[in-house]
C-alpha cells in the first residue's frame, strides 16, 4: 500500500494540502452514521478514484496515524471519570491505563503534514477532540491563566507568600473540552510560552491527553536560540516521551509547484497595480450587500478600526495591518469578519523591520489557516519578499533590552532569536509556500465551498 499526494490533473497539490476540501466527505459520513474508515483506507479510496498518487514519505506517517486512530477508538482519559474517584483510587490503583502515544510530524514546508493530520482528525468520530493552530491555543491558555488568577482570593491580612499555580485548573478545563488535541504549526517563539510548556503539557499528558502535531521544527530545534532556552529544554523530553517523532520530508513543496490562478491576485508594485486592485475591490463590493465604510472590530476589550471595508471584504494596507501592534488574536477576528482581505503596499521585508515581518508572517499564517482569500500588492515577488542579507544591527532599543535583561555580549542569550531574527528567517519559508498556494484558483474557490 502507498501513501499519497494529489494528482496534478485536479491541481490537487492544493486539494492535497487543503484541509477544507476533505471536510464535506467526512462530515457527510458522520451525519448519516456510516462507518468511517481509518486514514489509510480513506487515502486508498482517493487513489482508486484517481485523486491521489503514491508518496512513500507520507506512507510511513499514515501508518502511524492509523495506529493512533485505532488506539483512541475506545479510549477515555482517567480525568473524565471524575476528579473525586481519581483521588480515591489514585494511590491504590497501580494498574493505571496506559495512554496511547501521540504523533509529532515535522518536516519542510508544503510536504502534506497538515493534510494528513486533518485526514486523521476527520476520521476520528469523537466528541472530545480539538483541531487548532498552536499559536491560537497558547493565546487561549494565557487568557485562561489570567482569568483563573483573577478569581483567586488571597488573605490580605497575611504577609506570607501565597503561591498559586494556575496550570492544573487550566489543564483540567482543556481536558474537559478535548482530550485529543491536534495542533497545526507547533512552534515556540515566545518566552512566555516557553516557560510554561513543560508544566502545562506534563499536566495534560499525565491526565491522558493524546497529541497530534505538525511542525517545521524537529523537537530538538524547538525554541532554537530562544531567550533562557535552558529552562525550556526539559519540555523536549516530555514531548518525546508522549509522542512518536516522525520526519516527513520528500524534498518537494507541493504548494509552490501548483500553478497560479487565471485571475491575478498578487501584484508587484508598478504604475497599474493600484488600478488593478481597485478594479478587484470594486468587483468584490458588487457582490456584497453593504456600502464602503470604515469598520471597528472589538478585540479583547479594545476597538481596532479599519478604514475601508465593504461587507465581508476589507481593503487595507501593510501599515494598517503590520505597523500597528496587532497580533494573532486580532488577525483571528479579521478572519471571523471578512472572507477576502486586500493588503496593499507590502515592502520588501528584512530584519531591520523584524517586528513588522513577524506580524506579516503571523497574519499570513492566520489567514491561510482560515482559508481567507487575499489580494496583495508588494515591492517584490512573493519568492523575493524577504531579504535576509539586510541584516539588522544592534539598535539602541536592542541594547537597552539587553541591559534590562542583564545579557552581556558573547553570552548564550546574546545569540537569542529576539536579537538575531533567526526564527523569522526560518518561518518565512512557510510564508512563501503559503503565498504560492493562496494565489491558486483552487484556494480562491475554497471559500465558496466552505460558505
Amino acid at each position: 500500500m502507498a501513501a499519497f499526494f494529489v494528482k496534478r490533473t485536479l491541481n490537487a497539490n492544493q486539494i492535497f494540502t487543503c484541509r477544507s476540501s476533505l471536510l464535506p466527505i467526512t462530515v457527510q459520513c458522520c451525519a448519516y452514521g456510516e462507518m468511517v474508515n481509518g486514514p489509510i483506507k480513506q487515502l486508498e479510496d482517493k487513489v482508486a478514484r484517481g485523486e491521489l498518487m503514491s508518496d512513500e514519505h507520507q506512507r510511513k506517517v499514515v501508518d502511524e496515524l492509523e495506529r493512533v486512530f485505532h488506539q483512541v477508538e475506545n479510549y477515555e482519559p482517567p480525568l473524565r471519570k471524575g476528579l473525586f474517584s481519581k483521588w480515591i483510587m489514585g494511590k491504590g490503583n497501580k494498574k493505571k491505563k496506559k495512554t496511547p502515544k501521540g504523533l509529532y510530524i515535522y518536516g519542510a514546508v508544503g510536504g502534506g503534514k497538515t493534510m494528513l493530520m486533518d485526514l486523521f482528525y476527520n476520521c476520528c468520530q469523537l466528541e472530545n477532540k480539538q483541531r487548532v493552530h498552536f499559536h491560537s491555543f497558547m493565546l487561549d491558555v494565557h487568557s485562561k491563566i489570567h482569568e483563573i488568577k483573577n478569581t483567586v482570593v488571597r488573605d490580605r491580612s497575611s504577609n506570607k507568600l501565597q503561591p498559586y499555580d494556575p496550570i492544573p485548573p487550566v489543564a483540567e478545563e482543556i481536558i474537559k473540552k478535548a482530550w485529543l488535541l491536534c495542533f497545526d504549526e507547533f512552534q515556540v517563539t515566545d518566552v512566555a510560552d516557553a516557560m510554561i510548556l513543560k508544566r502545562l503539557f506534563t499536566e495534560l499528558f499525565n491526565n491522558g491527553v493524546i497529541m497530534i502535531a505538525t511542525s517545521n521544527r524537529s523537537p530538538d530545534d524547538l525554541y532554537k536560540n530562544g531567550l533562557q532556552r535552558s529552562n525550556f529544554i526539559p519540555f523536549i523530553q516530555v514531548l518525546k516521551d508522549h509522542c512518536t517523532i516522525h520526519c516527513l520530508d520528500s524534498g518537494i513543496d507541493y504548494r509552490s509547484k501548483a500553478s497560479s490562478g487565471k485571475e491575478k491576485n498578487y501584484f508587484v508594485k508598478g504604475e497599474d497595480s493600484d488600478k488593478d486592485i481597485d478594479k478587484i475591490f470594486k468587483y468584490l463590493c458588487s457582490m456584497e450587500n453593504d456600502v464602503i465604510r470604515p469598520r471597528i472590530l472589538s478585540i479583547r476589550g479594545r476597538n481596532v478600526t479599519f478604514k475601508k471595508t465593504c461587507g465581508q471584504v476589507m481593503d487595507s494596507t501593510f501599515e494598517e495591518l503590520c505597523d500597528r501592534p496587532l497580533g494573532a488574536s486580532d488577525y483571528i477576528e479579521i478572519c471571523q469578519a471578512f472572507h477576502t482581505v486586500i493588503i496593499r503596499d507590502v515592502p520588501q521585508l528584512n530584519l531591520k523591520i523584524k517586528s513588522q515581518a513577524r506580524r506579516f508572517i503571523t497574519l499570513i499564517d492566520t489567514l491561510y489557516d482560515s482559508r481567507i482569500r487575499i489580494v496583495i500588492s508588494a515591492a517584490a515577488p512573493h519568492t523575493e519578499l524577504f531579504a535576509p542579507e539586510a541584516d539588522a544591527e544592534y539598535t539602541d532599543e536592542k541594547r537597552a533590552l539587553m541591559d534590562d535583561l542583564q545579557i552581556s555580549h558573547g553570552s548564550e542569550d546574546h545569540k537569542s532569536n529576539i536579537f538575531t531574527g533567526e526564527e523569522e528567517l526560518f518561518a518565512f519559508d512557510r510564508t512563501v509556500s503559503r503565498l504560492s498556494e493562496m494565489q491558486t484558483t483552487e484556494y480562491w474557490q475554497e471559500w465558496d465551498r466552505h460558505r
